[in-house]
């Protein structure tokens, strides 16, 4: 976006340079992230120009250099897409249905089923939700928080193209527009705005930098939140200030598969005694939320409130991390790999799908036979043409099992009983566990 401000700058001396240089980023978005990393810069460029009365100048496409622009993004995508299409026939497909079974090569998985199904709520298979519009707006007031208080400034500013600063304001503006509105019409995730992060930050910064009445009401409305976040925080410590924590925190979650098609599904899993296991990283952010709250009282110097506002940022987020590092046997599966590798020799299964042992397969550098594994994304492709032959189903792990090899399972610890009624209780004995994941062997 930048080097297309710079490209039709008034006062550019090399604005072809520029065009060039936006074409590389095109091309490589396109390689990186698909087809909206061209959707979302050209339709924010497009409406742009309408605003600024540019769509038809002869002079402002001569220095964008569209021609030279689409050579340069064909010469850095393209060869990779043909390539991935002639490795995975058929070649063309637009069928607009797909199901279980069926396999359409990479032209319709790609380009049908990921962007234009994707897109019609139809994809195949099915993994995925999506986030009521209301709340997928209102959402930019937490993913952006503290700052996101401080949206009444950017009301005041000008985005008059007159100037560079106003250019800038009025793409971003055009930038923001496009894609919110764009995944207003489509499915979408809690983060699937993250492309406009940076220009609601370049918006937030110039409406902070004009010291408006709307800079003293926002950060009025931080130190609220703050004391009210620090209050919170309190009494969560001083219920679980004698609450027991055995253990990992996995035994204090209760989940909730249903929710897990949404990237915050997980939230609902924390209980009042999985904050026994937060203790220090509540506290943390308890301390944060205070140096808000304080920095923002003292206000004897107009910057300090701004200091204290990013140092009280700068400490969540550490708190933040250690709270992941809690939740590690939860998320990860490392005492199983180690466990392992430490193993005598054995082939290895993993029940369910490839993601729920992944760091396994990562640290101890192995394949396996995935059982029951043949779902979400994992499913299109295990139709194709060669694929390799690495899925099984209920029969085909009994016998596995129940034979002369040694195997070691992954598991789930709700799956422990049907294992035990598919294998025989003196078939299956426990390697090691943690987080609620199981590795199991049916050797003793």
């Amino acid at each position: 976006m930048f080097s297309f401000l710079r490209a039709l700058d008034p006062n550019e001396r090399r604005p072809r340079l520029w065009a060039r240089i936006l074409g590389v980023c095109l091309g490589l978005g396109l390689l990186l992230k698909g087809l909206i990393a061209i959707v979302f810069p050209v339709g924010a460029v497009f409406v742009y120009l309408a605003l600024t009365r540019q769509l038809f100048n002869r002079d402002a496409w001569r220095k964008l250099s569209p021609l030279a622009v689409i050579l340069i993004i064909g010469f850095i995508s393209v060869p990779w897409y043909v390539l991935a299409m002639l490795r995975n026939p058929p070649y063309f497909n637009f069928t607009m249905h797909s199901g279980q079974g069926e396999y359409h090569g990479f032209f319709w998985f790609y380009f049908i089923n990921e962007h234009l199904l994707r897109f019609l709520n139809l994809r195949y298979p099915r993994d995925y939700n999506t986030v009521p519009r209301l709340w997928f707006w209102l959402f930019h007031l937490v993913w952006l928080f503290p700052w996101s208080l401080y949206g009444g400034t950017v009301i005041g500013l000008s985005y008059r193209p007159t100037d560079r600063a106003g250019r800038t304001r009025l793409l971003a503006v055009c930038w923001i527009g496009v894609v919110l509105i764009f995944f207003s019409f489509s499915t979408t995730q809690e983060y699937y705005s993250m492309p406009v992060y940076p220009a609601f930050a370049l918006l937030l910064g110039s409406g902070i930098a004009t010291s408006s009445v709307w800079v003293r009401r926002g950060t009025n409305a931080i130190g609220i939140v703050a004391a009210i976040a620090a209050a919170v925080i309190a009494a969560i410590l001083w219920n679980v200030q004698t609450l027991p924590a055995p253990g990992d925190i996995s035994s204090a979650l209760v989940q909730h598969p249903e929710l897990y098609t949404l990237s915050l599904g997980h939230m609902g899993d924390l209980t009042l005694q999985s904050f026994a296991y937060l203790r220090l990283p509540l506290a943390l952010a308890g301390i944060a939320a205070l140096i808000g709250v304080l920095g923002i009282s003292f206000r004897n110097h107009k910057h300090r409130p701004f200091f204290a506002v990013a140092l009280m940022m700068l400490i969540f987020f550490h708190a933040a991390r250690i709270a992941i590092v809690r939740f590690d046997p939860y998320l990860g599966s490392k005492p199983l790999a180690d466990a392992l590798m430490s193993a005598p020799a054995g082939k290895l299964i993993g029940a369910d799908a490839y993601y729920a042992f992944s760091s396994v397969f990562f640290y101890t550098n192995r394949s396996a036979l995935l059982w029951n594994g043949r779902v979400d994304n994992l499913e299109y492709g295990s139709y194709a043409p060669g694929a390799p032959d690495v899925f099984i189903d209920d029969r085909d792990f009994q016998q596995l099992w129940c034979s002369a090899d040694r195997y070691y399972l992954l598991a789930y610890e709700k799956d422990l009983q049907r294992i035990r009624d598919l294998a025989g209780d003196s078939r299956v004995y426990v390697v090691t566990k943690s987080g609620g994941k199981y590795l199991l062997t049916n050797k003793g």
